[in-house]
């Protein structure tokens, strides 16, 4: 690392010259920018706890030796330790984890899927007591687990305010990796409110904190010794840490853990629509300034958006006084949103802003606002559907791609081969002469809004006419 330093190197003593500086650079920095942990740790290590569990050997694991498999290889939650591949099934399984005490008697705060189909779950405290735990409950769409056990008088954990994170702030984890009990890594907040492949639930805290599978479940500390986050889920291409981890805010998980106490359970909020980002060029198609918001790309029949007019096209700007500069914003809100009461809605449609009442509806399944992401690059030649074909697919209406020429508009747009256009700037596409028919009388230069269903989901793409 180079340092730069005012002395000049010109007589014979220039080594000691520099020496001089470099330690006086190293000790003004360790005064008065590096933290001391010692302190912290010594302090609040007490009330973080190491988690065992058996599961029975025919259970179906979930979150098993390679993770989450609804999710990409490179996004996994902490491993769990089990049967090792290749050797004679044991009648149990085990796992590790960690965990932080949330109260003096006894309620345990830690992953879902630390204890997921657990048949057994084993604390182990900062005096070395290994003690029984009941599963309280646990939601595995914020990954937040509540256990009891039975002792008092504990040392709890401090929790902080997670919306005060800022990036850049310090913070230290202590946890169990790979069974080394206690162990304390630092690091400081990479960025907040980070969105995860289907985690739509949790607007997660991103650190370069070392964590490694056992650390999931524990707490994630500021400089204050506050609790500020639970560790869940890492980036890595290996299995091990590689730089990225995320953490469950403690404001998202103390609140889901009070209704897991109180219910058992969690009820979250639901709208009934798909959602998507929007991109500069779509922001152009819509008339927006920015490309910022929530665009609707489907809505459910019967659903509480279809039941407050929303539609395909509609912009979400707003949701109960909270600005929505990315859609992956949006469903954490709603989720956490009170049930059949009135919220407000500000929305972007036909280019104007509007003001909407919409009744938050309760979610029954997975159904929440999803993230539709924007593709890559594709291009178009398109036939015509059968009434059995739509009907298959859900649609009453569109054509199917049958070929992308690459460099055209519509694969720069990202339309790919299979992909159904149901409408093309608002104007519903029946069959294949409607849309030459709507391309052709589009003033040449312009860009035009795609209603495209892939796979079953729904997006909308931009796509810009060529100039003759």
């Amino acid at each position: 690392m180079r340092i730069k330093s005012p002395c000049r190197l010109k007589t014979s003593g220039f080594i000691a010259c520099v020496a001089l500086c470099i330690v006086g650079f190293g000790s003004a920095a360790a005064e008065t920018r590096l933290p001391n942990f010692e302190t912290l740790v010594n302090n609040e290590s007490r009330s973080v706890v190491n988690i065992q569990t058996k599961r029975d050997a025919a259970s179906p694991a979930e979150y098993g030796s390679k993770g989450d498999p609804r999710l990409p290889e490179f996004f996994r939650r902490f491993r769990q330790f089990e049967t090792p591949r290749g050797r004679v099934p044991r009648p149990s399984q085990q796992g590790i984890g960690s965990g932080v005490i949330a109260s003096s008697d006894g309620y345990i705060l830690t992953n879902a899927h630390v204890v997921q189909h657990a048949s057994e779950i084993i604390v182990q405290l900062f005096d070395q007591r290994e003690l029984q735990a009941t599963l309280v409950g646990a939601d595995s769409h914020s990954d937040i687990a509540v256990l009891k056990i039975d002792a008092d008088q504990l040392p709890a954990a401090r929790f902080g305010n997670s919306d005060e994170l800022n990036v850049g702030q310090w913070v230290l984890a202590i946890g169990a990796p790979f069974g080394l009990e206690q162990t304390a890594t630092q690091g400081i907040v990479s960025a907040v409110s980070r969105n995860l492949p289907n985690d739509n639930y949790v607007p997660f805290i991103q650190t370069d904190v070392a964590v490694n599978p056992g650390n999931s479940g524990g707490p994630l500390f500021n400089l204050k010794g506050e609790v500020v986050g639970i560790n869940s889920q890492i980036f890595s291409r290996t299995g091990g840490y590689m730089g990225l981890s995320f953490a469950i805010p403690i404001n998202l998980a103390s609140h889901v853990a009070e209704r897991l106490k109180v219910n058992g359970k969690v009820d979250r909020g639901w709208l009934g629509i798909a959602i998507q980002d929007l991109d500069q060029t779509l922001a152009d198609s819509f008339g927006l300034e920015l490309p910022r918001g929530a665009l609707i790309a489907r809505v459910e029949k019967n659903s509480p958006a279809d039941r407050a007019r929303l539609k395909a096209g509609d912009v979400i700007v707003e949701f109960a006084g909270h600005p929505i500069d990315k859609s992956a914003a949006l469903p954490p809100l709603v989720a956490n949103s009170e049930l059949n009461a009135d919220t407000k809605l500000i929305i972007i449609r036909d280019r104007k802003p509007r003001e909407i009442n919409i009744t938050t509806g309760l979610l029954a399944d997975d159904s929440l606002a999803q993230v539709d992401e924007s593709s890559g690059p594709l291009g178009l030649r398109v036939s015509d559907m059968t009434r059995d074909e739509r009907k298959g697919l859900g649609i009453s209406n569109g054509v199917r791609i049958e070929q992308v020429e690459p460099g055209k508009p519509a694969a720069v747009a990202g339309l790919r081969e299979n992909d159904i256009i149901v409408s093309f700037d608002y104007n519903p596409i029946d069959n294949v002469a409607e849309l030459a028919n709507l391309s052709a009388e589009t003033t040449p230069g312009s860009t035009v809004p795609l209603l495209v269903q892939r796979h079953r989901q729904i997006q909308f793409l931009a796509v810009k006419i060529p100039v003759k």
